[in-house]
């Protein structure tokens, strides 16, 4: 399959089949994330993979207790949860987000989650960010230091694809819908 057409497949998936997932998928999917660029190649990620049951059912409950329980439906049906943690940068990557005000680490973290995500895609995986819940509900159950950041969740597993045309959020959020480019180009100058 073509990048573009990788691309084009992709969605936020948010109901998954009860199907474990190969080590050997995910193991691909982190991999690709690994080889994501990063600004003074810090390569500021490390990733937790949960795909413990007893262990997922711990984290969830405690990732989405109270404001944060919007996401637990998700996460909860989801086989498995990539917890993105990320080292908020080298002393160069440091300076550079000051003097920019431009948090370089999480630019890196994005690249790579896309790198996984998009090879989930390839090897017939959905996935689905998740950005709503509680850090430090995260960081108690694993025992992830304070000095790291826990910047998103991500559900991995073989999609229920006929939940794609009931998902009320892509309804509600138009998810389907793109800009032209002709919207959002233009060459040499701002014509906007």
């Amino acid at each position: 399959m073509s990048l573009i057409n990788i691309i084009k497949q992709r969605y936020s998936c948010r109901k998954f089949l009860p199907l474990t997932v190969e080590e050997e998928k995910i193991l691909q999917c982190i991999e690709s994330a690994r080889l994501a660029p990063s600004a003074c190649n810090a390569q500021p990620w490390k990733f937790v993979i949960v795909n413990d049951i007893n262990l997922k059912e711990q984290l969830v409950e405690s990732a989405t207790a109270g404001i944060y329980k919007f996401s637990k439906k998700v996460l909860s049906q989801a086989p498995v949860i990539v917890v993105v943690v990320a080292d908020v940068g080298s002393f160069l990557s440091k300076v550079g987000s000051l003097m920019r005000d431009t948090r370089f680490y999480l630019i890196d973290i994005g690249i790579a989650c896309e790198h996984l995500v998009l090879q989930a895609t390839e090897l017939g995986l959905g996935s689905c960010y998740i950005g709503w819940f509680s850090e430090n509900g995260v960081k108690k159950i694993l025992g992830i230091p304070k000095k790291y950041k826990v910047p998103l969740l991500i559900c991995l597993g073989y999609p229920d694809s006929s939940y794609k045309e009931k998902d009320v959020i892509r309804q509600y959020a138009k998810s389907d819908f793109r800009k032209d480019l002709k919207e959002i180009v233009c060459f040499n100058k701002f014509m906007f």
